[in-house]
This record gives C-alpha cells, structure tokens and sequence, in this order.
C-alpha cells in the first residue's frame, strides 16, 4: 500500500478548475498523491502566495507571478490562456442617442474590478492608459458575481468582469464598453494569460505537471464523469453556461503552454513590468 504523502492545492470553484481537476481530485490519476483541495477565488490565492501561505500547488492569475516566482514555479499545465476568453469592461447604459461607448466615456469613472493582482485587472490598466485620456476615477475591488448587480444598480459606473459573465450579462441589462481580450490580441498577436498553476520550488513540479496533464486528458476523453463535480460548484450556472465556461477556457494552452503561451505570459508581465504596474523581476524565471 503507497505510503505517499497527500499535496494541498487551491484552485477556484469554477467549471474550467473543477473540470481539469476533477480526475486528480477524485483518485483517477494513477500514482498521484491525494489531494487536499481548498477551494478559493483567485484574489484570495494571490494574496497567500505572497505570503507564503498558501498550499503547495495553488491556481494563481498571471498578473501575480512577478510577486511570488521567487518561492513558487510557474507550471506548463493546468491554468487558463487562450483566445477569444478576455475579461469585459461594462457599463449600465449606453449614451443617449445611440452614441458608440469607448473608452473615453470611463474618463473620471468609478470602477469595479475583481482584484487588482488579477491579469484581469493588469489588462484593463494597459488598456486604460492606451485608451481612456486622464485615465478612470477610483477603483474599487469587490468579488467577481458582486460587479454586475453593482454596475446595474447603479452603485458604480463600470465594472471589470470575468469568467462566466461573459455569457451571462445582457441579462442584467448591461452593455460592453471594450472586450480586452480582442483587444490584447489585436495589439500583440497573441492569447490571453488569465490564471496560472504554480508549485513551491521545493516540489518535483515535472512529477506535478505529469499528473495534471493526466488530470486533463481523463477529463477531455470522460467529459461526462465529472459533471456533478462541477454542478456542485458552479455557483448556480446552468449546464449550458457551464459548458460554455469549460469550452473557453480549457484548450491546449491547458495542457502545454508551448513557446506561444510563455510568449504571451513574457509579453504581458514584461509590458506590465516596464509601465511600473508590477515590480520588476528576472523574466527567466517564468521558464
């Protein structure tokens, strides 16, 4: 009998994680040690990793590497980067009389965003200063599922959001200002980093890499084993959206970053890096 020690790790309750995961997480990975899993929003991991708090293995954004790469390893495998999948900046109305909302209407504004260790947040302050003249008002970190009601009840004037809100906020009344993801691809050429796996320097992260890339190909080949793991974490999303969540963001950047991931995440931290937006750090230390 494997007398092989359990890992802790941290990933979100989002379809994306709950489906790579779930594999692993339910003992379908052979030879790997058990998991640990707590379950945290993002924000709530980017902050642990900066103190050295958090578990092991833990899913982190992009935007927060240059503070924790030190101490963890970012990993190929796992995490979230892709095309198509950006975060959004929305708005409650559009301007009377049709006008074509942009940036230079958030000039002053009050914004919310999920985080401001997010890659989220890291693009849309590359954006701002590329498109929003004077730059937006004051910004206001809330969780991610409180920005759109937020934004429709007019508390703020624009809100920042991720995940599956992509598909979900016409409903509540809400209107895109810019899609920075597109935007980012436009600019560069190349896919969006969103969020990492990284492990402390002190494990054998090929041996992780290994059983995450298991992870990913059990799902991909059992798409329908996991799915109550998923329901049971999806935060009140439908099947379909929860689908839709999963097809956008697990792809083969999921299960190798290759030289066009680590392309694009050495593009946006070194960018991020040179306008004073993260502290500066060596880039190879990413590979």
């Amino acid at each position: 009998m494997s007398t092989q020690p359990s890992l802790n790790i941290a990933y979100s309750p989002c379809p994306n994680d709950t489906f790579i995961f779930h594999a692993w997480a339910h003992g379908l990975v052979p030879g790997a040690p058990k998991l640990n899993v707590t379950y945290a929003d993002i924000d709530i991991t980017n902050h642990l990793a900066a103190r050295l708090e958090g578990p092991e293995v833990m899913k982190i954004s992009y935007a927060a590497l240059p503070w924790v790469l030190n101490d963890y390893r970012l990993l190929p495998c796992g995490g979230a980067l892709g095309r198509g999948c950006g975060p959004l900046v929305l708005t409650k109305n559009s301007l009377e009389g049709g006008a074509h909302i942009n940036g230079a209407t958030l000039s002053g504004k009050r914004i919310a965003v999920p985080s401001e260790r997010s890659t989220a947040y890291l693009l849309f302050r590359l954006w701002v200063e590329q498109q929003v003249p004077g730059g937006v008002g004051e910004v206001i970190v809330m969780p991610f599922h409180e920005i759109m009601p937020a934004v429709r009840d007019g508390k703020i004037d624009a809100g920042l959001v991720i995940h599956e809100a992509r598909f979900t906020y016409p409903t509540y009344g809400l209107h895109m200002v810019a899609d920075l993801g597109s935007w980012w691809e436009s600019d560069t050429g190349l896919p969006i980093p969103l969020g990492a796996i990284i492990a402390r320097r002190t494990l054998d992260s090929e041996a992780i890499s290994r059983w995450i890339r298991e992870s990913v190909d059990y799902a991909w080949a059992n798409p329908d084993v996991s799915q109550s793991y998923i329901m049971d974490y999806a935060q009140e999303l439908s099947p379909e959206v929860a689908k839709s969540h999963i097809d956008l963001y697990v792809n083969s950047f999921s299960r190798d970053l290759g030289e066009e991931g680590y392309s694009a995440v050495e593009a946006l931290l070194g960018r991020a890096a040179a306008q004073g937006l993260v502290p500066s750090f060596d880039l190879s230390l990413l590979r």
